[in-house]
């Protein structure tokens, strides 16, 4: 299909942009490329989805690597756009689908906040919600906030397929009645956002798997079409497959199996789906290991309470450092209020060392936890500090953005974990 005139101007534009951009030294270009055409063509997202089967993928924490993993079974099917970098918001998802257009798939994570417009343009087959919980206050607000605004989104997509996580209560509120939900009992590991129901207000009652609204006694987990163990995914009619990972942590396996369960809705066989997955390791970074000297470098990504707990159970207290990272740029939120809900006296028997931007803030809270630390702002003179062996690192977005180019320019080399793959807590 030909593309208005319009619109092949803000590509071309765009493609000037990423080549200013990478002339300039400034990076890849990608981002910038993605906001010049949709300010010549705001139509452009929708253009360039045209024609395409889209399965979008949603949530607090897990993004990036449940649409690795769904882009890899997909590829069984064909080609697939999808993001390399995590941009999951407009200029991102633009700047994937413009230099990715001969594809007939797409693959594409997409910020919370921004899935009802994107939804709106990309007409998705399938929609992924994975989790909903507290993430930059300053930025996005309350989290029930959130999910009323994904509620009246998909209420717009009726033929939109969903895969929903059922043991996540704001979730399933946001799914709950939509024609088509395809549930995962993904598991969560948080529930300090979901004590009370987002419909009536009332309590939410636990008893072992279940809950329920007291409110809305209607209103209660639904029954699983897939769920996972520590060997197996298992689906629809009996499917049972080995599910063996490349990234560490129930977390992963819950990700993976929603994964799996998208690219079967898509027309996937599920069990080369469910070996697609296991296919994914390294996923922009995260869970990433470098050799630095004499430095054996493990990087971890955390970016709110939920996914900082998730991340410190994958901490190897048997490492010989441990490195914890915290900025508050804007892409962080500027709000760090959020570390005091992280149970950092988990690591009352490690030797820490803060770092980021705000190292300040976090040597307060590990202070309270009784978590012994020294303070080193600048997170690679931090690693240079620690005795040779095992190094840890846990960082929110800009502190392990920015470790991650420190690293590259000081030699750091891709070396292979010898970390248990869950790690050791």
């Amino acid at each position: 299909m030909r593309l208005p005139l319009r619109t092949r101007t803000a590509l071309a534009a765009a493609a000037s942009a990423r080549w200013a951009s990478r002339t300039a030294g400034r990076g890849k270009g990608s981002m910038i490329g993605g906001l010049v055409a949709a300010k010549i063509d705001p139509q452009i997202m929708s253009r360039l989805a045209a024609g395409r089967k889209t399965v979008l993928v949603t949530g607090t924490n897990g993004k990036s690597t449940t649409t690795r993993m769904l882009a890899a079974a997909l590829a069984t099917l064909g080609p697939v756009a999808t993001q390399a970098d995590g941009a999951n918001m407009d200029a991102g998802i633009i700047a994937t689908l413009s230099l990715d257009r001969s594809a007939p798939i797409a693959a594409l994570e997409v910020d919370e906040l921004h899935v009802p417009h994107v939804s709106d343009a990309t007409d998705p087959q399938v929609l992924v919600l994975l989790n909903l919980s507290r993430d930059q206050l300053d930025r996005v607000g309350e989290i029930n906030t959130i999910e009323r605004r994904l509620r009246e989104g998909i209420d717009r997509h009726r033929g939109t397929t969903l895969i929903a996580n059922c043991d996540d209560v704001l979730v399933t509120s946001a799914a709950f009645d939509a024609p088509d939900v395809i549930w995962v009992a993904a598991g969560t590991g948080w529930v300090g956002d979901s004590g009370s129901c987002p419909r009536t207000g009332e309590p939410i009652v636990r008893n072992g798997q279940d809950w329920y609204s007291t409110g809305d006694p209607a209103f209660r987990r639904p029954t699983p079409q897939w769920w996972y163990d520590d060997e197996n995914v298992y689906g629809p009619n009996g499917f049972q497959a080995p599910m063996r990972l490349s990234v560490p942590g129930r977390a992963n396996r819950a990700n993976a199996t929603q994964a799996v369960a998208a690219a079967v809705a898509m027309g996937v066989d599920p069990a080369a789906a469910a070996a697609a997955v296991g296919t994914v390791g390294e996923v922009a970074g995260r869970y990433g290991n470098y050799q630095l000297g004499p430095h054996r470098i493990r990087t971890l990504l955390a970016k709110n309470p939920a996914g900082w707990q998730e991340a410190l159970s994958m901490i190897d207290t048997g490492a010989d450092s441990l490195v914890i990272a915290v900025n508050g740029q804007v892409p962080d939120g500027e709000d760090l209020s959020w570390l005091w809900d992280v149970q950092f006296e988990a690591f009352d028997t490690m030797q820490v060392i803060a770092s980021g931007e705000r190292a300040a803030d976090l040597g307060v809270r590990l202070l309270y936890a009784g978590a012994e630390h020294t303070l080193i702002t600048d997170p690679l003179e931090a690693i240079a500090s620690c005795p040779p062996g095992r190094v840890e690192v846990l960082a929110n977005y800009t502190a392990f953005r920015d470790l991650g180019i420190a690293m590259e320019r000081a030699g750091a080399l891709p070396s292979q974990s010898d970390a248990p793959a869950g790690g050791a807590r």
